[in-house]
């Protein structure tokens, strides 16, 4: 879990946040382009990719859309201050949470350290929670829709379980960005939001078929009982 992939073509910002992950206690390895970074992240065994969004050749978005077609390892991306088309786009295709450019170190760490925490396993006892078509394993981290596997990121699994515990319930967004996320809901952060689209395309529909992730205006969402 603490070997980190940076993926990431500006050297002397990869400098900098490699020393200061290794001074963390991580083991942090850089490639400077798309096309190593999709390989290395599939192959090199990593707890977490760090990916940059601008890149030449291959950028940031065709590699996490590579990397999702076979891989769930958690990606945090790094994006252009206030560009939030490629934050949006990539919490589409799966990215675990993003980072502006240029990013505190310190504050890095903090996200690498919540995303792989939620990832770890937390409830290694657990049984299944149930709710209608839907079966979530903490422990094993798996979750069916009607026996059905259901291929979820690590953000997007967390986000689940936080809803499954609150089944029949409103669960707001600043609970569901600190427990599903590992931090506090920043003003204009839609990142809750996108994740609980790409969820509701993933689960099915209900018997009358409704969507079983429900919008709670001026609340949150809602996990809703068959």
């Amino acid at each position: 879990m603490n070997k980190i992939l940076l993926v990431d073509d500006d050297i002397e910002l990869s400098a900098l946040l490699r020393d200061y992950l290794d001074r963390e206690g991580y083991a942090v390895s850089m490639v400077r382009n798309g096309e190593d970074g999709v390989r290395e992240a599939l192959e090199g065994g990593y707890g977490l990719v760090v990916l940059d969004v601008m890149m030449p050749g291959m950028g940031g978005i065709e590699a996490l859309r590579s990397i999702r077609a076979v891989s769930r390892v958690p990606v945090l991306m790094l994006t252009a201050r206030g560009d939030d088309v490629d934050r949006i786009v990539g919490l589409e295709l799966g990215a675990d949470d993003y980072l502006p450019k240029p990013c505190n170190p310190r504050e890095l760490v903090a996200r690498i350290r919540a995303i792989l925490r939620r990832a770890r396993s937390e409830h290694p006892a657990d049984g299944p929670l149930v709710v209608g078509a839907l079966s979530l394993w903490p422990g094993k981290r798996l979750a069916t829709w009607a026996g059905r596997p259901v291929d979820l990121t690590s953000t997007e699994f967390n986000l689940l379980e936080s809803l499954t515990r609150g089944a029949g319930r409103p669960v707001s967004k600043a609970e569901l960005s600190e427990q599903g996320l590992g931090r506090p809901l920043a003003r204009y952060d839609r990142s809750v939001d996108v994740h609980m689209s790409s969820l509701r395309h993933k689960l099915g529909p209900l018997g009358d078929g409704r969507s079983c992730i429900q919008t709670v205006r001026g609340l949150g969402y809602q996990l809703i009982r068959d």
